[in-house]
């Protein structure tokens, strides 16, 4: 790989700097999710999208808000409702008495930052309004393909704990999402930090009363997608990645296991994990750091497996036990 110049090294020594205070911004509103928060710019930095699963109250809503107060981004909210329709979410065409014509009425899709609140309680062909959003960046009404802005990302939110009135997302949707970060409950000290900000009169509705700034622009996330995208990955940990993939495929405990779509995904996470934390080049312990939130949800348990209490997290962390690591020189 071509080594890269003093200007280019610079520029990606301000984009880190830049997301590194991002994610210092957002813990001005959200205490104790270090781990999401990091998931969110790692996503933004792929071009992919993240599926937040906790119960309610653990600050899912506040999390997406702070991101996008810190990047100064649009961002809509969409609760997922069993009433829902697909034209809510995408936008359709309005007759316009003064013109006499049909035009289109952009939806909530259209923004940089889309929270798909409880995507789980709205029916199938609402979920799958979504599908070519996430994928193709654009939107199709009456056969008019239709770009979205950039970024655009979906943050979608589902409650882990109540399934009452809910439609699970199918696989083929569940694949679509680069990450699916849990967001647990806070620990006893940053619960009591939380309360405390709300004492001395924190608003989680008005994040720039609470110090929310925007720190970086679009700018600068260009300048880190690009140098992402130059982060040099050897033949060792492409085939690392390809054997923990292929090892979910062949578990005993998994009726399916990941395709190659979540394979590309995790060398994706890993390259931008490993450039947010100071390096070109990526390391085994780079993908073991993001094979969690990348793989959780593309893998399926066996009936008797779930019924034995086992997880998708103790399988994908049992084969990154067994599968050997490659020993790099760099």
């Amino acid at each position: 790989m071509t080594a890269p110049t003093p200007e280019t090294a610079e520029n990606s020594d301000r984009a880190r700097a830049s997301l590194e205070a991002l994610r210092t911004e957002i813990a001005k509103a959200v205490v104790g999710q270090d781990p999401a928060v990091t998931g969110l710019v790692v996503a933004l930095l792929c071009r992919g999208h993240v599926l937040l699963e906790g119960v309610p109250g653990v600050a899912k809503t506040l999390l997406v808000r702070a991101l996008a107060a810190s990047l100064e981004l649009d961002t809509k909210r969409v609760q997922f409702t069993p009433d829902l329709m697909p034209s809510d979410v995408t936008g359709s065409l309005v007759y316009d008495t003064r013109s006499s014509e049909f035009s289109f009425q952009p939806g909530p899709v259209f923004t940089n930052l889309l929270l798909a609140d409880e995507i789980n309680r709205t029916p199938p062909k609402t979920q799958s309004s979504l599908l070519e959003a996430m994928e193709e960046r654009q939107v199709t009404v009456d056969g008019t393909p239709r770009p979205l802005p950039e970024p655009f990302l979906v943050a979608a939110t589902q409650n882990p704990v109540e399934y009452e009135g809910t439609y699970p997302l199918p696989e083929a949707q569940l694949d679509r999402f680069l990450l699916k970060l849990t967001v647990p409950l806070p620990s006893r000290d940053d619960e009591i930090n939380v309360l405390t900000r709300h004492a001395d009169g924190f608003d989680p509705r008005d994040l720039r009363a609470a110090g929310v700034r925007p720190v970086a622009g679009l700018a600068d996330l260009e300048a880190a997608r690009r140098a992402v995208a130059t982060t040099s990955v050897s033949a060792e940990i492409a085939g690392y990645v390809v054997d923990i993939c292929r090892a979910t495929r062949e578990s005993p405990s998994l009726a399916l296991g990941v395709s190659p779509r979540g394979a590309t995904a995790l060398l994706s996470t890993a390259r931008a994990w490993a450039w947010l934390t100071g390096r070109d080049y990526v390391l085994p312990d780079d993908v073991k750091a993001l094979a969690l939130p990348t793989l959780r949800h593309r893998v399926q348990l066996r009936p008797e497996a779930e019924m034995e209490g086992v997880t998708a997290d103790s399988v994908i962390n049992a084969i990154l036990a067994h599968v050997p690591a490659p020993s790099l020189r760099q």
